[in-house]
């Protein structure tokens, strides 16, 4: 599943990538790839390859709407029709490399419910970033993880595998984080729902082509998300004592 807005620089060799190793591993697979009307043409070009591939579902948004609701209606897609049985969600922009689905994947059948591509662990790295950006990833998922109480170390990734029956359990419709806090609210919810986290390393590339689409609105939603969360593992808690 990858969103996608003004991603035309890039589609073409995500996908083709991606259907390399889908072939090249014997995954049967399908790309769902959710468009939010790019104005540079990214949606003509997904449904082109559609056209071509056979296995790739295309769904337009009228306008853009944040990461986190183009996953949420993708995950609620794929599964009101069953699609699969595993679902990867990946960037649309070639920071992700496909060539490392086949890690999640293999992670997921040694009984774990979802699988996170991390680069803060031992293995994982980052290219292409500046100090400022680094810096500002680090400390969001430091204070994240630690208000939170959640063990996982890389709470932003957007590389991660689920399985299926795991997100069903979840509602996502209750996930009301439209940009990048989505990652840290959806890790959340798994947690308290008790299923299996678990990392491994990646490398992850700063995109050659196109804008990075982080701005202030998403960096204050996403301190507004830890606050709520915070607040409502307080509450939990205190039920609990």
């Amino acid at each position: 599943m990858v969103p996608t807005y003004n991603e035309h620089e890039n589609i073409q060799e995500l996908v083709y990538r991606t259907e390399k190793v889908l072939w090249n591993n014997g995954f049967e697979g399908s790309i769902l790839i959710v468009d939010d009307n790019s104005p540079d043409g990214t949606g003509k070009i997904a449904e082109e390859l559609s056209r071509r591939y056979g296995n790739i579902k295309v769904i337009h948004r009228p306008n853009k709407s944040g990461i986190g609701s183009a996953y949420r209606r993708g995950f609620q897609t794929v599964l009101e029709n069953a699609y699969a049985e595993i679902v990867i969600q990946m960037d649309g922009d070639l920071s992700h490399t496909p060539e490392s689905i086949p890690a999640l994947v293999e992670k997921l059948s040694e009984g774990f419910d979802i699988v996170v591509g991390s680069r803060y662990i031992d293995g994982g790295s980052i290219k292409g970033w500046p100090v400022q950006r680094w810096l500002i990833s680090a400390v969001a998922n430091f204070f994240a993880r630690h208000l939170l109480g959640l063990n996982t170390i890389d709470l932003t990734s957007g590389f991660r595998a689920y399985h299926s029956d795991a997100l069903k359990l979840l509602d996502l419709s209750q996930i009301r984080s439209d940009n990048y806090a989505f990652q840290v609210e959806l890790l959340y919810c798994c947690a308290n729902a008790g299923f299996k986290v678990q990392e491994v390393p990646i490398r992850f590339t700063q995109r050659s082509n196109g804008k990075s689409k982080l701005g202030k609105l998403s960096i204050i939603e996403f301190v507004e998300t830890i606050i709520k969360l915070s607040f409502d593992r307080f509450l939990r808690r205190r039920k609990l004592a």
